[in-house]
């Protein structure tokens, strides 16, 4: 269970990166280091306050047909830009949005590939 945490994780970072890479508003200072300390503090943000916003926001999120969900991650990132001097996002509508969306994606491709690879790692039981 401790493996799978730190994989996700390190999964996580790894999107993180890629994010920054892409987006030209967000930025991780601090290098490998800085990846795995936003991607930490972004999931113990996301684990508490965001459960606690999807909560309350669960109404409209139904209403938008789970759309209001990358406001919701949007949100979150701001929060963790906020809490951290290694994440700087310069406006939240277009570059936390876009952000959220490409997390999103990232996140989805990464696990589907890790979980292809744990299919193609464990041996054909009979």
């Amino acid at each position: 269970m401790l493996a799978a945490l730190l994989i996700r994780w390190a999964l996580l970072a790894v999107a993180f990166a890629i994010t920054s890479w892409l987006l030209s508003g967000m930025e991780v200072s601090g290098g490998v280091w800085g990846y795995i300390w936003v991607s930490a503090l972004f999931g113990i943000a996301n684990a508490i306050l965001g459960t606690i916003l999807r909560i309350i926001t669960f109404p409209l999120t139904l209403l938008t047909l789970g759309l209001f969900s990358l406001v919701v991650t949007a949100i979150m990132l701001s929060i963790t830009d906020a809490l951290s001097s290694h994440l700087t996002i310069d406006e939240f509508w277009w570059t936390a949005i876009w952000a959220s969306i490409i997390l999103a994606f990232l996140s989805v491709i990464l696990d589907l590939v890790l979980l292809g690879l744990v299919r193609r790692a464990r041996p054909a039981t009979v």
